[in-house]
């Protein structure tokens, strides 16, 4: 049998790859974020399947119930919102399962960083503006920040910044990321990106606070502040730029893009 990590995506049920799908539609045992997950992608799953909502289990139930499935020989698929690769709570759990033996396999999903940059039609890196992106969160109601990755240092690069698990302390990002971005810099917070109730928040490192209070977002919501969001002049990209030298080359490769 085999554990299968799965990234559901942000939260429109068609977000899912293909391959996660099949996935969960084989799998004889799901066990999933019931807060997170959309219940529609339950209907996936094959007639009679165990399905466990983990909301409100501990890590070693969860692992006492992913061991269980593999004792009786059957795959499991993991349902995680977004993708596993952030914030997902995926590698205490790969490291119980090394333990006894269990073997995995981690399958993509959409990102909610992702689905919020679509919702805002923007590009989180643009070529003399922005080219790198920052990925964090702040540290309450959490486990604590490692040292150098508070918000002041990290603002100091003035990059794109993405936080997750940080609307409910969006005064305290305001004040961290002032010194280094300015008042004026352009910060966007999307509730439930991809769902249909979708709350989009658009203003600046002066305004935001204020919005995200009075439209009483507090959860599920991803921030982003950075000068690409508002970028309107800035060169094209060098990929497709007709001064590129394209003889000899091969396919299109986009880390030429800036």
């Amino acid at each position: 049998m085999t554990v299968y990590f799965i990234g559901a995506g942000p939260g429109a049920a068609d977000l899912i790859t293909v391959r996660g799908l099949r996935r969960l539609e084989s799998s004889p045992v799901c066990l999933y974020a019931g807060s997170l997950v959309p219940r529609e992608l339950l209907g996936s799953c094959p007639p009679g399947a165990r399905m466990v909502d983990t909301a409100n289990l501990t890590l070693d139930e969860i692992v006492a119930e992913l061991a269980a499935a593999h004792a009786g020989g059957l795959d499991v698929a993991r349902l995680h919102s977004g993708d596993p690769s952030v914030f997902s709570a995926v590698a205490e759990q790969m490291r119980r399962l090394d333990a006894l033996g269990v073997p995995y396999e981690i399958v993509p999903g959409v990102p909610a960083f992702a689905a919020a940059a679509a919702s805002l039609g923007r590009e989180l890196t643009v070529p003399g503006v922005g080219q790198t992106v920052i990925l964090t969160r702040t540290s309450a109601r959490a486990t604590p920040m490692p040292p150098g990755e508070d918000l002041r240092t990290l603002g100091a690069s003035r990059a794109t910044m993405v936080l997750h698990l940080a609307v409910q302390r969006i005064d305290a990002v305001v004040a961290e990321l002032l010194p280094s971005y300015g008042a004026d810099c352009p910060v966007a917070v999307v509730a439930r990106a991809s769902r249909a109730d979708e709350v989009v928040l658009r203003g600046t490192l002066a305004t935001i606070a204020e919005q995200v209070h009075e439209a009483g977002v507090r959860r599920t919501a991803v921030i982003v502040v950075g000068r690409v969001l508002s970028a309107t002049q800035f060169p094209d990209s060098h990929l497709y730029s007709a001064a590129r030298d394209r003889a000899g080359h091969g396919p299109e490769q986009p880390c030429d893009a800036s």
